[in-house]
């Protein structure tokens, strides 16, 4: 098998998976309407950051290690549900701390990231992608698909997760980029409070899915 000539497949699978509804999305989409592109620029980042790591993982054997431990899958994906409800609960907690603002108040400014703000972001999306039990799933049944066999697995898998780094990047920007557009409107106070509940409640819900869930 080619790698050439499956890279067409691999990308038009990614582009369709990284699409499809789920946490990052959940993310990427209030901070963007919360905080602006910029604020949502470092969730991005460490999202693909953790994205990789379970890519390099995969070329190694360790995520593979994961997916056939039971217990191992299990505590992560325990992890992954408290990451994720915690993340729920604090959308929840603003939206009640906001409930008191006056409707016609005006919108808000979105906030400049400030470093300790950044690295914050930042490390959320790590955090949650490193959680996710389904994305060492993912890596060994999918990208296996697309290596050769007589290649080098880990510099082919390396290869692969950074062509899937680059159209994630680019679609998640554009969707952060869409949504910051309409930033003023979702800062509104009574807006941002529904968002806040509504966010909450998507959150949640992913978290209550991953810990139900089975492989």
């Amino acid at each position: 098998m080619d790698l050439l000539s499956t890279l067409p497949a691999f990308l038009l699978a990614v582009l369709l998976i990284s699409a499809s509804p789920g946490p990052a999305m959940a993310l990427i989409f209030r901070r963007a309407a919360l905080r602006g592109l910029s604020g949502a620029v470092p969730t991005v980042l460490g999202l693909e950051a953790g994205l990789y790591v379970w890519a390099l993982f995969a070329g190694a054997g360790f995520a593979a290690l994961v997916a056939a431990s039971e217990v191992a899958y299990v505590v992560l994906r325990i992890v992954g549900a408290i990451v994720l409800l915690v993340l729920g609960l604090k959308a929840w907690r603003a939206a009640w701390r906001d409930r008191g603002e006056a409707a016609a108040a005006p919108a808000e400014e979105a906030p400049r990231p400030g470093r300790r703000h950044w690295w914050g972001a930042f490390g959320e999306g790590v955090v949650v992608q490193l959680a996710n039990p389904k994305a060492a799933v993912f890596m060994i049944a999918f990208y296996p698909q697309f290596v050769p066999a007589d290649g080098p697995v880990f510099a082919t898998t390396a290869l692969l997760g950074l062509l899937q780094i680059a159209v994630e990047t680019g679609l998640y920007l554009a969707l952060a980029a869409g949504v910051a557009r309409a930033g003023a409107w979702f800062r509104r106070p009574r807006i941002r409070r529904r968002l806040e509940a509504v966010s909450g409640t998507v959150l949640v819900s992913l978290g209550v899915r991953v810990a139900v869930s089975s492989r």
